[in-house]
């Protein structure tokens, strides 16, 4: 145990003493390299004192160098300000002294204008003295001296003036034939429309006369709701195996017509099925307008993009409009046709011409169940559905004698055209008879008239007149009276043409 005690004691002071080497040694080695990096800090702080001290030299420099600048270009910008002022002045001076040389150039225009409206007077003054004198001296009035003349030249002269009338008239004839002939052929030619109109029908055959009694009903309750729902009035005795519909609004006949059939099919009449019937006929009739608007639309060309839904239900209601036998929508697609053609060769809008001939007599889809005429009515639904004003005139202007507008006068030229064609319409015999009468009579109302002929149906009269009562001058106005008196006071379609017939028969027999 000693010899362990001993052993611990001597191992303790002898790590002692190694450790106090070892920490004495490490020291020193810490202090040698704290004393380096003094050193190396002291190092760098006086080179970046340096360069400190350097960088505020250059800085100092520059700043130098900037203020000069500055300074230079004040005084730059201080002489071109000088400068400008000096050209501003030199021109103020001129200005002014321009303004009141034009000052002074007005004044003199003033004077040099009013003299000559003083002048102008005077001579006015001395016109009209002039004047007076000569109607002294004469014993006539101007008026009455110019009419003088001109008879005396007219006496005189009779013979020269009727052949350059009758040239002229020749030559500005021959010339607007010639063109407005080269116009409709084309534009016909290229329209090639049918000439079979179709009408709406009013009559319902039946297949036995045994249909007809259940139509009436018992009491004649199902006729009774059948004009009732539809507003027309069916006539069942006027013809065998036929029902007759007769109503103001063809619209409503149609709608009738098309119950008929269906219940006529079905076989089932009763009020509660008669009904249905007209309501489905309602809605078929509704569907087939709209689509007869939306296809005259399509063969014209017309984008439906920027027409109302109910103005092309309206177009469609033509479909079941006629005037004079010809059938409405037909009619006004065959008019926008020849208006769009006819445009295009006389350099108008196109698209005025086309759209104006398809709408012009839109008023007829509503005249049946609007107070107006036709014109108005078209006017007013055009522009309630925003159409430009040029499009709308073409309403009114097509029943104007004097369209203001030549896109009106081309659709009022198409629409006679469509109306005038051998079969668009259909006259009465009492209205064709009646309109060559009222030619007959308007031509024999002259002086000098003996005997005037209608032909052509209506389209042509020729007037025989006594040629010892009117000459050949008077001839060629009595013609142009007769076609003044036409237009004045007929209607008609197309034109009528007026050929005056005068000659002179001397017969005399060698004995």
């Amino acid at each position: 145990m000693l010899y362990a005690l001993f052993g611990l004691i001597l191992g303790a002071a002898a790590g002692f003493t190694a450790a106090k080497f070892i920490t004495s040694s490490k020291g020193k080695k810490l202090r040698l390299m704290v004393d380096e990096a003094e050193a190396m800090a002291k190092t760098r702080i006086a080179e970046a004192e340096a360069k400190e001290k350097e960088v505020l030299l250059k800085a100092k420099d520059k700043a130098v160098k900037i203020i000069e600048d500055a300074r230079l270009e004040e005084k730059r910008n201080l002489e071109d300000l000088k400068a400008q002022q000096a050209t501003f002045s030199e021109r103020e001076t001129v200005f002014g002294t321009k303004l009141l040389e034009m000052e002074d150039v007005r004044k003199d225009l003033e004077k040099r204008t009013a003299k000559t409206q003083e002048e102008e007077k005077r001579v006015e003054e001395l016109k009209l003295e002039e004047s007076k004198k000569l109607e002294e001296v004469a014993g006539l009035s101007r008026e009455e001296a110019l009419e003088r003349m001109l008879h005396l030249v007219e006496e005189q002269h009779q013979e020269t003036l009727m052949s350059r009338v009758r040239k002229l008239d020749q030559m500005e004839s021959e010339d607007i034939d010639r063109k407005a002939k080269n116009i409709l052929a084309v534009a016909i030619q290229r329209l090639a429309s049918s000439h079979v109109a179709e009408t709406t029908t009013t009559n319902v055959e039946l297949p036995n006369d045994e249909m007809k009694g259940r139509i009436i009903g018992r009491e004649g309750r199902n006729i009774k709701a059948i004009e009732t729902l539809t507003g027309c009035e069916l006539v069942v005795d006027d013809a065998p195996g036929m029902i007759t519909i007769s109503g103001f609004s063809p619209i409503r006949r149609h709608v009738a017509k098309r119950a008929l059939d269906k219940l006529i099919k079905d076989g089932r009449i009763h009020p509660g099925r008669i009904e249905e019937a007209i309501e489905e006929a309602k809605k078929e009739l509704a569907i087939d307008i709209k689509k007869a608007g939306e296809d005259a639309l399509y063969q014209l060309g017309i984008s439906m993009a920027g027409i109302d839904p109910k103005l092309v239900q309206i177009l469609g209601r033509l479909k079941y409009r006629t005037s004079h036998g010809q059938n409405q929508l037909m009619h006004s697609t065959e008019v926008g046709n020849l208006a769009a053609l006819m445009a295009a060769e006389l350099g108008a809008n196109v698209t005025i011409c086309k759209k104006g001939g398809l709408f012009h007599d839109i008023g007829k889809a509503v005249d049946h169940d609007i107070e107006g005429s036709h014109p108005e009515l078209g006017y007013q639904i055009m522009k309630k559905f925003g159409f430009p004003e040029e499009i709308c005139y073409q309403a009114l202007g097509h029943h104007e004698d004097k369209p203001k507008t030549l896109e009106a006068v081309i659709v009022k030229a198409a629409d006679a055209i469509s109306g005038a064609r051998p079969g668009a319409r259909k006259d009465s015999l009492e209205f064709f008879v009646k309109r060559l009468e009222e030619l007959e009579a308007a031509a024999t109302s002259f002086e000098g008239v003996e005997k005037v002929y209608a032909i052509q149906a209506g389209r042509e009269i020729r007037v025989f007149v006594n040629p010892k009562a009117i000459d050949d001058f008077g001839a060629t106005k009595l013609a142009r009276d007769i076609a003044n008196k036409i237009e004045q006071e007929l209607k008609y379609p197309g034109e009528v043409r007026v050929t005056l017939i005068r000659e002179t028969r001397i017969i005399e027999y060698a004995k």
